[in-house]
């Protein structure tokens, strides 16, 4: 497995001295953020966490290699470059043997940052079961990955767009503990409350930690989601919200737009129709899942 990755020095220095890692995900660069607000999250996830006495690792595969930590660079790169592949698990094996570049989705993410030994990951939101899926089928990669990859994954929820309540059924079946950062509610990405509930509370970063770490000394393999609401003071009107993704979903529907495509899509239209505000909400619940995955990535160090 080492052969096929690449770490920067910044987080082999990390490996190599015992030092806490917290993984990011590069779908946010390449297909969730325009130019240059992606450059300028990427940058300032990377900085809280070192802020936090945590080292960031920006998961990538560029020309074939898999990527433990990007160089400026090579964020630039994946910010600017057209027909950047949306990675999942599916996606990896033809990426790697063709050399092409990918941006790893949350699955791909877990999956690279398991293979090199991180253990904990910020992302924005994880993906879930859609909307309609018992006539589409259209369930992410990302809850078969928290099924299976030793993980802990720190996320504002799920993204609004998903279908919650299926989403959160899926991942009990799963066996995934979803813990509430601080919080008894299930956050719904942009608003701090879904309306739905979490399994566990955890108070602070060393009792996430704790949970986290009785899991896998079990011998439980699998993620675990730790659900940290958008900050209240960023958080949107739940009613407007949701009607402005019901909005996009119909506009999406009229379209055709399906598969990889419609996050990007969805997340692109919510931002037009919110002028904005949509975006800014995104960028304050990455720099806040950034700042609680550090802390966690400390404790389990400890």
């Amino acid at each position: 497995m080492i052969s096929y990755i690449d770490y920067s020095e910044e987080v082999k220095k990390a490996k190599k001295e015992g030092q806490p890692v917290v993984a990011l995900e590069s779908t946010i660069i390449s297909h969730g953020m325009p130019y240059p607000k992606n450059v300028e999250t990427a940058l300032m996830c990377e900085d809280i966490i070192r802020k936090n006495n945590a080292v960031p690792a920006t998961i990538a595969v560029i020309d074939g290699r898999l990527k433990a930590g990007l160089s400026h660079d090579e964020i630039e790169y994946l910010a600017k470059a057209k027909g950047i592949l949306k990675m999942s698990r599916r996606d990896l094996p033809a990426v790697v043997a063709q050399k092409q570049d990918g941006a790893a989705t949350v699955a791909a993410t877990m999956i690279i940052a398991a293979l090199a030994g991180i253990k904990v990951f910020a992302t924005g939101g994880i993906g879930g079961v859609h909307r309609e899926a018992s006539h589409t089928f259209d369930i992410s990669a990302d809850l078969q990955e928290l099924a299976k990859t030793s993980v802990a994954v720190v996320c504002a929820g799920v993204k609004s767009i998903l279908d919650i309540g299926l989403t959160l059924e899926y991942l009990e079946t799963m066996g995934v503990p979803v813990l509430g950062y601080q919080t008894d509610k299930f956050p719904a990405f942009y608003t701090d409350d879904s309306g739905f509930g979490v399994d566990y509370v955890v108070n602070d970063a060393e009792h996430a930690a704790d949970i986290i770490r009785a899991k896998w000394g079990l011998g439980l393999q699998g993620g675990v989601v730790v659900a940290n609401p958008i900050p209240k003071q960023y958080s949107m009107d739940k009613k407007y919200i949701d009607n402005i993704i019901k909005e996009a979903l119909a506009e999406a529907d009229k379209r055709g737009i399906k598969g990889k495509k419609i996050t990007p899509f969805l997340l692109d239209k919510i931002k037009e129709l919110t002028a904005g505000e949509s975006l800014d909400a995104n960028i304050k619940l990455v720099l806040n899942n950034s700042n609680v995955a550090a802390k966690i990535a400390y404790q389990l160090c400890k």
